[in-house]
């Protein structure tokens, strides 16, 4: 038997709200996303913690120090752990306005207080409060050169604020969000924040997108009518892209993707986040997540202490049914298997 316990393994508990709602199925409520990760199991194995969007209706992230006890306490009750935090920035694009900007630097120290606190009371003994730049493509492409500065201008003073809190933030890479649409364009943010505490979130699904150039065609890696059999070309892509956003990685998502994008409700189309047994998936997800956990060398990185599971926008049909979540954590458990570690408890 494998006895690697390290990364923990976590679910997400934002797949129950995120492209739902109003314009799309109902929101799964954050009761049943903690009892059905705690549910899960193989071979004797569980989840080990879920990480949390702090979003309604799920969060009110203007909770009392008392009520982020009480959440904290219920997620304790399902046997789990929490991990890293969503900061529900959206009201504000990180290169709006001077509200705007403020509205994004308030929120994110919310959610990092919220954070302090669970780890204080112990229910957090890892992860990082995780953000994006709340912009679109299309808005950032209007001014490249000044809107990633205005990006990197609002990160640097939630870095600020985060760092107060002994917070890192992780900046999510995904194609729907100007300044981090392309592999390119998220390493230029990240260097022009130039703050110790900031880092990247990848998410196997959508960083699979930045291969192919989506919204930001002159960044592509793979040839047009890549054939996805070629799996040389695919690893040489994958070992492109990690090479240089791996020495950022502090969170990371476990995911699969069939090479298309997909949007529900008001979110906008990103990286596909498949099934861990879709047929159609064009990663190897467990031998892949290496590209993200190893060095170059080979060498763990150790550089956080879980991994996450994403399931964003798989429909309620899929979300509701416990196989899904036994077949995930299968999956998750495959991947601690070849690139774990372990440590005396």
């Amino acid at each position: 038997m494998n006895q690697n316990n390290y990364p923990k393994l976590h679910n997400a508990s934002w797949p129950g709200i995120v492209g739902k709602g109003a314009d799309s199925e109902p929101v799964i409520p954050f009761d049943d996303m903690l009892r059905m990760t705690a549910a899960a199991e193989v071979n004797g194995v569980k989840f080990d913690g879920i990480d949390l969007g702090l979003l309604g209706p799920h969060v009110n992230i203007d909770s009392t120090d008392e009520e982020i006890k009480q959440l904290g306490e219920k997620v304790a009750s399902y046997g789990l752990k929490i991990g890293s935090l969503v900061a529900p920035i959206w009201g504000g694009p990180a290169m709006g306005t001077a509200e705007q900007r403020a509205h994004f630097v308030e929120m994110v120290r919310k959610a990092c207080h919220f954070g302090k606190v669970l780890r204080e009371l112990g229910f957090r003994p890892h992860g990082v409060v995780r953000i994006d730049s709340a912009s679109s493509p299309a808005d950032w492409e209007k001014d490249p050169a000044n809107n990633t500065k205005l990006i990197a201008d609002t990160f640097r003073e939630a870095c600020d604020v985060a760092a107060e809190y002994g917070e890192q933030l992780a900046a999510e890479g995904e194609i729907c969000w100007g300044g981090m649409h392309s592999w390119k364009t998220m390493v230029e943010t990240l260097e022009m924040v130039d703050r110790p505490n900031i880092g990247f979130q990848a998410d196997m699904s959508h960083t699979t997108l930045y291969l192919l150039g989506y919204n930001r065609p002159q960044d592509r890696i793979l040839p047009e009518e890549f054939d996805w059999s070629d799996r040389e070309t695919l690893t040489q892509g994958i070992k492109t892209v990690t090479k240089a956003l791996r020495p950022w990685t502090i969170d990371f998502h476990v995911a699969q993707n069939d090479g298309t994008v997909h949007g529900t409700g008001s979110h906008d189309k990103t990286g596909r986040h498949c099934l861990a047994t879709d047929p159609n998936g064009k990663l190897d997800i467990a031998h892949d997540a290496g590209y993200w956990l190893r060095d170059e060398g080979g060498e763990l990185t150790k550089k956080f202490k879980h991994i996450c599971w994403d399931g964003c926008m798989f429909s309620n049909e899929v979300m509701t049914k416990q196989q899904t979540w036994n077949d995930i954590l299968a999956k998750m458990i495959e991947v601690r298997k070849l690139h774990g570690w372990y440590e005396p408890q």
